[in-house]
């Protein structure tokens, strides 16, 4: 009887064991819910960084393609700009080449239009000397025949006399061999003015190519 109960307290205890092994520790439960969330945590971490980096990768490699095709466009830019210094330099020369051409002929044939209008001038001349007896008659002929001739070559070639008589003397354009008085000629000169020319003058445009010498009135 004795042993029945001890036998049958022994199994009790042994059931109520085994019961309690069976139920859930809760601080178990709760270590490997919180091991369970700190491992979920650390996956979105992961994805997150993950992402990230995807991220950070991506806008570095569109940087650096921006970079590119803007050092693509400034080389572009440079050797557009290289090419057009180069025409620049080259039209320059061209010019310069041309201009000193241009020079050079302007040197050389300054004188072309004077010297073929004078042409007509030396014909005339040496068709007077050709006569076998010139008379003073045909000489004066010839004469004033080449004297028109001289004049027209003057005239085309902008060269004018300078005849002031009577004029104000200005010392830029007239040369004043003595001063005389004013009332030696008629009609009377004016103090300072010019009284008589002496020998011509001449102008080719407006530069004085030769002064006139003049006698001025005294003041």
């Amino acid at each position: 009887m004795s042993n029945s109960s001890a036998n049958d307290s022994q199994s009790a205890d042994g059931t109520q064991a085994a019961s309690d092994r069976a139920k859930p520790d809760p601080q178990a439960t709760a270590n490997q819910d919180q091991s369970s969330t700190l491992s979920f945590d650390a996956i979105n971490d992961t994805g997150h960084a993950d992402h990230q980096g995807a991220t950070l990768e991506s806008d570095v490699l569109a940087g650096s393609a921006n970079s590119t095709l803007e050092l693509e466009q400034l080389r572009a830019q440079l050797k557009s700009a290289q090419e057009q210094l180069l025409r620049g330099m080259a039209d320059m020369e061209n010019m310069r080449k041309r201009t000193a051409i241009e020079v050079s002929n302007a040197h050389k044939y300054a004188v072309e239009s004077f010297a073929e209008a004078l042409v007509p001038v030396l014909d005339s001349l040496e068709l007077s000397l050709k006569v076998d007896k010139p008379t003073v008659e045909t000489l004066k002929e010839g004469a004033e025949a080449t004297l028109r001739l001289l004049h027209a070559a003057f005239e085309r070639n902008h060269l004018q006399a300078i005849e002031p008589v009577g004029e104000r003397f200005d010392p830029n354009r007239h040369q004043a061999i003595s001063m005389v008085s004013g009332s030696s000629v008629s009609p009377p000169v004016s103090p300072n003015h010019v009284v008589t020319v002496l020998q011509k003058g001449y102008l080719i445009h407006d530069r004085v190519l030769r002064p006139a010498l003049v006698t001025v009135a005294q003041a």
